[in-house]
């Protein structure tokens, strides 16, 4: 993937006057970093969610600061509006090219499962998505996850079985389960009291005991 350029003005209102800026089509933000004091920014809003459409949260972004020199950097949070989903605020981490960090990248299930078409059973995905560490240089788009090799209910995949450049550490026991398999559950089939207690009121249906005979 190439450079993904995102421009930022440093910000000046905080608190609540942010609401301001959204109402304007802006986004309220903060970047951080190792030994760097925290500056806020304001960024179009529509800019911004194209720029995460591509680079999400494990690729590297070139911001521009007030037209300045492009410094590296993570979208590491992004916050949202609870009832209309849309970005309300930024979190921009500044990474060094030559220390290492912690990500996640995302997994892409890729194929299907003959033990779901075969056999009907169903996949059990344990991760989204898994944390990681390496150089900034060696961050990649996502894990393929390959499920055509899961054909009986015993088969898993694995962390140590997931293809990734040897440059990434995975900060998850290599033995833990990333997707597997269950069987369908059974319909339960009708209790044996649930029948009996059925029964008497089936036979006793239209009949008199000798009480009420009598009486008649």
């Amino acid at each position: 993937m190439g450079n993904t350029v995102l421009e930022a003005k440093t910000r000046e209102i905080t608190g609540k006057a942010v609401s301001q800026l959204r109402e304007n089509g802006l986004i309220p933000a903060v970047i951080y970093g190792h030994g760097q004091k925290n500056v806020n920014l304001e960024i179009p809003l529509n800019v911004f969610q194209k720029v995460y459409s591509i680079a999400g949260e494990s690729n590297l972004v070139d911001l521009v600061i007030d037209g300045g020199q492009a410094v590296k950097v993570l979208i590491s949070e992004v916050q949202y509006e609870p009832t209309k989903s849309f970005p309300v605020h930024v979190d921009f981490h500044q990474v060094r090219m030559d220390e290492k960090i912690n990500a996640t990248i995302p997994l892409h299930f890729a194929g299907e499962a003959p033990a779901t078409k075969e056999l009907g059973a169903i996949l059990v995905k344990n991760f989204d998505e898994l944390e990681v560490e390496c150089l900034p240089r060696d961050l990649v788009d996502h894990f393929d996850v390959d499920l055509g090799s899961l054909k009986t209910y015993a088969d898993s995949i694995r962390i140590k079985d997931l293809d990734r450049p040897a440059k990434i550490k995975i900060l998850v026991d290599e033995n833990t389960t990333v997707v597997g398999l269950t069987e369908p559950r059974a319909e339960e089939a009708p209790t044996a009291s649930a029948a009996e207690s059925a029964a008497p009121i089936a036979e006793g249906k239209g009949e008199s005991t000798a009480e009420e005979k009598k009486a008649e």
